[in-house]
């Protein structure tokens, strides 16, 4: 897939370089590119289609875990936190993680899922979780740590809303699980954020830079540079 080849950047619009081997996005930070957003736009939508297939094979065989212990079904959960962790480690901008994660929740809604215009609200959650992640590095480190902790982040939000406030009566699918069993749905939300959002996200990232197709981002850039030395 090819989203953008190195020679659509210039001079001046080329990732700034932080340290060694972490780039960080041109400044000003807040000065997003129309490729910054096509991009987005496309690597959600891609995403939105993953996440529709998943929901058919969560719905499917994995919820034979209810029958032996509910909360575990949450483990397999953090895939749906993966379009905001990849939004965020390709355009590394502030609004990247919930704008990908948003578009990725959209194109899920518009193809038909289970849960309705609710995954909007659940998008919005978990690119916010997924954010916050990136931002308390001020946005400037993009390693494998920082996207566990994005994809970590993803869950509580997503928790609060599944346990609390849904379904549209109120009181939450949950409502009948006892304290304990809710907070083991939020460890095994917030583990899988960790794999399946945030490791496989990072990993994501780099088959894309591998595969060129992240040549006008840092990720594309940092690829460049450790092949140079």
């Amino acid at each position: 897939m090819m989203l953008m080849s190195s020679s659509t950047s210039t001079r001046s619009e080329r990732p700034a370089r932080l340290g060694r081997s972490t780039v960080i996005a041109t400044r000003p930070l807040m000065g997003w590119r129309t490729v910054d957003i096509l991009t987005v736009a496309l690597l959600g939508a891609a995403l939105g289609v993953a996440y529709y297939g998943w929901g058919l094979l969560y719905n499917g065989p994995i919820t034979a875990l209810k029958i032996g212990y509910a909360p575990l079904m949450g483990l397999f959960s953090g895939l749906w936190f993966l379009a905001g962790v990849v939004g965020g480690l390709v355009v590394r901008r502030p609004g990247a993680a919930l704008l990908c994660e948003l578009v990725a929740a959209s194109v899920s809604a518009l193809i038909g899922t289970e849960w309705g215009a609710t995954v909007l609200i659940s998008g919005i959650l978990q690119g916010l979780g997924a954010e916050l992640g990136f931002a308390l590095f001020g946005y400037r480190a993009f390693g494998v740590l920082v996207a566990a902790l994005a994809g970590a982040l993803a869950a509580p939000l997503e928790w609060l809303f599944e346990t609390f406030s849904l379904p549209a009566g109120g009181g939450g699918w949950y409502a009948d699980w006892p304290a304990g069993d809710k907070l083991a749905y939020l460890g095994a939300l917030a583990a899988s954020g960790v794999l399946l959002a945030g490791v496989l996200g990072w990993l994501l990232t780099r088959a894309l830079a591998r595969a060129g197709a992240l040549g006008a981002f840092p990720p594309g850039q940092e690829l460049r540079e450790s092949r140079a030395v």
